[in-house]
């Protein structure tokens, strides 16, 4: 299959599975399972729904709900007309999801069954959404979106899509403290799936464990690579252990996933882990890799081969990796890398305050020109000239180094995120909502480590009347999704601040951090 032109469209390679092996296996999800002639058919039914309610080439559809296959049949669907699908984090609170839902201008919207009282209740100040759909886990005759592809024609790829069109939305903080949609075109996944996943031939038997959100690029990125080269993909609703020991028993020995769910193989015990040691690849990124857990791994798998990949939303995942050779044969040195730029990027490591190139080993901001770069921040033009410049260079906000071998290390970041079990939060939001609290005069969010979700959220505030640091969290609770809120909060009577008022961030970070190795944060 390696000797097939690469596509143009999305959905180039699931009709050409459909074509040329109809009846054999293209997901499994929650006991259901579509060959690749079903699969298809309930896309291009999508799709005639889709075009039945007027969505047609620039517009973006939604989805939110826990992984479902649907998902990916509505980000398919769309792409045959020339439409994005917006991939929803389920976990936002009420007030995030109005302003991402609006902000993307949905015209359609799936919404998980449990999910949609949520919904419900914001459904007046969704101005741009004309039809809500309610898909259910199971399926069966009361799904009222399996009622809508039952009921559709299907159609074909429309006559004016173009390979440059927006395909998916992903929405990321920014510095504003608003999230921000990423467009991500037919081009740019397509160049991820074959850049990223180099390498990675079809074997025989092989099967792929989709487990990861897929409002996440871990997530809906990685699906790409089962549908690019026609692999079967069994996918889990949820990232738990029983979920994916049920996935590696019916076969799945590719898949990716964060630390954090590594750890929790090596906590369930010897069962799990000898469970786990069956998978042939095992990729992994999004969040920092403890070293005492990756030996462990290495040493509890020898014939599992490890992939570390290090990446942004707005590049479609993953720009770098460390592939097997490197974690069983490199340098402890290079084994903390972030292994070296995929096919087709390139690197630049530039001072931040010169814009002059960093020599070999010096740090500075780091920069990549690859064709898998976003076509920008959905309707927000002066963040993407901000992000990127005219050269095509993406400026990532994380201070790295490249040693004379090409290998890349990222040791801190400009922005002030924080990854916490794989998840990407961004301080200046936190800081948003906590500052609404009358009690609090000045706040600063901050990372620290967390042995197993490699960071978590720690507000540093200043207060004017007393209050606790509970009721603060439970303040964050009823305006941010859970995982964004902080886990601790310190009280101290003043910020650290440099001569121009900006508070130094790097002195707040420093007691918690002291004696651990920076590569790792």
């Amino acid at each position: 299959m390696s000797d097939l032109p690469v596509p143009h469209f999305l959905d180039e390679r699931v009709a050409r599975w459909a074509a040329v092996k109809p009846d054999e296996e293209a997901i499994t999800y929650l006991g259901r399972t579509w060959t690749w002639s079903q699969w298809y058919d309930r896309i291009r039914r999508l799709a005639g729904a889709l075009r039945g309610w007027g969505v047609g080439r620039g517009d973006v559809v939604a989805f939110v709900d826990k992984n479902h296959p649907a998902c990916v049949e509505m980000t398919l669907a769309a792409a045959m007309l020339g439409a994005g699908n917006a991939i929803v984090n389920f976990r936002l609170a009420a007030d995030e999801l109005d302003y991402v839902l609006n902000d993307c201008g949905a015209r359609v919207l799936v919404v998980g069954e449990e999910l949609r009282g949520g919904i419900d209740a914001i459904a007046d100040r969704l101005t741009a959404v004309e039809h809500i759909v309610t898909v259910t886990p199971e399926g069966g005759a009361a799904d009222e979106y399996e009622e809508l592809i039952a009921g559709a024609t299907p159609v074909d790829r429309s006559a004016d899509v173009r390979p440059d069109d927006t395909c998916i939305v992903m929405y990321s903080s920014g510095t504003t403290g608003r999230p921000k949609g990423i467009a991500l075109t037919h081009s740019n996944v397509i160049a991820h799936t074959v850049n990223a996943f180099e390498g990675w031939t079809l074997s025989d038997g092989d099967k792929s464990l989709v487990a990861m959100p897929l409002f996440h690029v871990g997530g809906s990125s990685y699906m790409q690579w089962g549908l690019h080269h026609g692999a079967p993909t069994y996918m889990t609703r949820e990232v738990d252990g029983a979920a994916l020991a049920g996935g590696i028993l019916a076969g799945a020995n590719r898949t990716f996933l964060v630390p954090a769910v590594l750890a929790k193989v090596f906590d369930a015990g010897e069962d799990a882990v000898k469970l786990f040691g069956s998978l042939k690849t095992f990729a992994y990124g999004a969040s920092p890799m403890p070293l005492p857990l990756l030996r462990s791994a290495l040493a509890a798998w020898p014939e599992t081969e490890f992939i570390q990949v290090y990446g942004l939303t707005e590049l479609c995942g993953a720009i770098s990796r460390l592939g097997p050779e490197d974690h069983r044969g490199a340098s402890e040195a290079r084994l903390m890398s972030a292994g070296t730029v995929v096919p087709g990027a390139e690197v630049r490591v530039v001072d931040p305050d010169t814009g002059a190139d960093a020599g070999v080993g010096e740090q500075g901001e780091l920069w990549f020109r690859t064709p898998q770069l976003m076509k920008g921040y959905l309707n927000r033009p002066e963040a993407t000239a901000e992000a990127v410049t005219p050269e095509g260079w993406f400026r990532t906000g994380d201070i790295g180094r490249v040693d004379d071998g090409g290998y890349v290390f990222v040791e801190d970041r400009l922005k002030d995120m924080i990854i916490s079990g794989g998840e990407n939060i961004y301080s200046i939001e936190v800081e948003r909502v906590l500052a609404e609290h009358p009690a609090v005069v000045d706040v600063a969010v901050i990372g620290v480590p967390d042995e197993k979700w490699g960071e978590s959220v720690k507000a540093v505030v200043t207060l004017d009347e007393q209050v606790s640091e509970g009721d603060l969290i439970a303040f964050a609770r009823e305006r941010l999704a859970g995982y964004k809120c902080p886990k601790t909060v310190d009280i101290v009577d003043e910020l650290p601040r440099n001569p121009t008022g900006k508070i130094l961030k790097k002195e707040l970070r420093k007691p918690y951090w002291a004696g651990r190795d920076r590569a790792t944060v």
